[in-house]
């Protein structure tokens, strides 16, 4: 059965109040089709796992102006002037993690592991409300495991049973997500046909994905 569908048949899935994860990195490997369909949609009540909030008109951010998103699991807001301004107001709840913390949180989330321990955060703000584990005479953080509803990934090139190339940067988050969901969707920049990836190149394998979508919807 073909994985193929079109990006508003993407949006469909989504439903309020869902968690999605979304790869890329200031946008840099975002599924901006799918974005700007699940704007469209206006989906709402959403939770957004992501490194960084993109910008005011890119990316996630995009979500974020259109007062879709109740809370906010990221790295960096700093780009997005409007993630500050609802933060400030009471708008949207915002939990910031450190970009090395959040991606092993999902990591875990994806491998079944019960959790991660890291120093990062030890003797701040970071470590109230958290357990705190000794490990050889070392005090440790248990930051626990993140899933999502849905993953969307962007993807550079990707075949029509779902494997992955990145090009450089657009890797960001995108793999690591890929394993963390409970429905993973991809946008596809280039859809080519099976075969067409050296199975050496592929990164995210097409295992992984429920459903492909191409940003060149002409390609069937």
């Amino acid at each position: 059965m073909s994985k193929l569908i079109s990006i508003s048949a993407a949006a469909a899935k989504v439903h309020d109040g869902a968690t999605i994860m979304f790869g890329g990195f200031m946008a840099n490997g975002t599924a901006e089709r799918i974005v700007d369909a699940l704007v469209t949609a206006n989906v709402q009540n959403l939770t957004i796992i992501c490194n960084d909030s993109g910008y005011i008109d890119r990316g996630v951010g995009k979500l974020i102006v259109n007062k879709q998103c109740k809370k906010l699991i990221t790295s960096h807001i700093g780009l997005n002037k409007e993630t500050g301004r609802q933060m400030t107001a009471g708008e949207l709840e915002i939990i910031l993690t450190p970009q090395g913390t959040l991606a092993e949180q999902i990591r875990a989330g994806g491998y079944g592991l019960g959790g991660i321990l890291t120093r990062t955060g030890i003797g701040t703000l970071v470590e109230e409300g958290k357990q705190k584990i000794n490990v050889d005479g070392i005090d440790y953080l248990l930051e626990k495991p993140l899933r999502a509803d849905f993953a969307i990934l962007g993807g550079s090139v990707v075949d029509r049973v779902g494997n992955i190339v990145y090009k450089g940067s657009t890797n960001n988050f995108n793999n690591v997500m890929a394993s963390a969901a409970d429905c993973v969707i991809v946008e596809a920049e280039e859809l080519v046909e099976i075969g067409a990836i050296d199975p050496n190149h592929i990164i995210t394998p097409g295992i992984f994905i429920n459903y492909i979508v191409s940003r060149n919807e002409g390609c069937r």
